[in-house]
């Protein structure tokens, strides 16, 4: 029996990256969707398709594709693109993709699209697929339109919505987050109590297996998140377990470092450290998604890779 072919976009970015180097391990075959001739890994193919927002050769690239895994797209860290852009690469590029797909009678498409299709960077309650969807900025727009239109689409479809996704690699704010719980010094964060949703990369990849193994129509999307909340406190404690030292948080009032952050100019930096953010994956483990590891394992594990432990 041949394993299934998969078609890959974003495979040099940091969740395609990942991607490529373990759906094999699951059993995939993986064609890799390139902008320009490039070298991929040992075991996977590649069809150069150039630019995303206008591809050509989209026949060949995707003869003989099960099912095509979309991650590529402009990021959210990626500040002072205009919205056009974000429509266009985000929203425009992925329906194209889509369409190709169905044409070339490929089974389903997986979009990789973001928690902020749902929400903003904070959230009152527990994150549904049934809470209405409010995005709070051009990017998350731009994720939910694309949603919108694969579902005017006829091919069957899935839109993963990862929250803040961690692994080795990772860059913005958990890459912050790891640098301070590397610092010497003790922190004053450990007075912070909201609770916030994380996704390691191993659990996204369980998803991705999930989605592209479910055999009813699926045509919607799914939160995903590892299992249980944890606080920034938590968080840095994992992490500097992970490195082998005691947690050292100090638990400062947030009141002050509110005023700290105000006075200093990192007072939206602030709200997204505090505020709290949880998401329920409980649709996404009714199509069989089991996952793989902990929040706290996840970034033990993350901290030691980063070390060279």
């Amino acid at each position: 029996m041949t394993a299934p072919l998969i078609a890959l976009t974003g495979a040099t970015g940091f969740i395609g990256q990942y991607l490529l180097r373990e759906l094999p391990k699951r059993g995939y075959r993986v064609r890799v969707l390139l902008r320009r001739p490039s070298e991929v890994p040992a075991g996977a193919t590649s069809a150069v398709i150039g630019d995303i927002a206008q591809p050509y050769n989209m026949a060949a690239a995707l003869r003989d594709v099960d099912a095509v895994i979309h991650s590529a797209g402009l990021a959210h860290a990626m500040s002072g693109y205009p919205e056009d852009d974000y429509r266009t690469i985000n929203t425009e590029a992925t329906i194209k993709l889509a369409q190709a797909a169905e044409r070339a009678g490929v089974n389903r498409f997986v979009f990789l699209s973001s928690i902020r299709a749902q929400s903003g960077p904070v959230a009152e309650g527990v994150l549904t697929e049934d809470r209405v969807s409010t995005p709070t900025d051009a990017y998350g727009r731009s994720k939910l339109e694309a949603e919108q239109g694969l579902g005017s689409l006829g091919i069957d479809w899935a839109a993963l919505r990862p929250v803040l996704v961690y692994g080795p690699g990772v860059k913005g704010n958990m890459a912050a987050l790891l640098g301070l719980a590397q610092s010497p010094w003790p922190l004053p964060l450990g007075g912070l109590k909201a609770k916030r949703s994380l996704l390691s990369l191993d659990n996204l990849t369980a998803a991705v297996d999930a989605v592209l193994k479910a055999e009813s129509p699926l045509r919607r999307p799914f939160i995903v998140a590892d299992p249980e909340p944890v606080t920034v406190p938590e968080i840095v404690a994992a992490l500097r377990e992970g490195l082998g030292r005691k947690a050292g948080l100090i638990p400062v009032p947030p009141a002050i470092l509110r005023a700290a952050a105000s006075l200093t100019g990192r007072s939206e930096a602030y709200q997204r450290l505090a505020g709290s953010l949880v998401a329920s994956p409980e649709a996404l483990k009714g199509i069989g998604w089991q996952p793989v590891n902990s929040t706290p394992d996840g970034l033990r594990r993350l901290a030691q890779a980063a070390s060279g432990a």
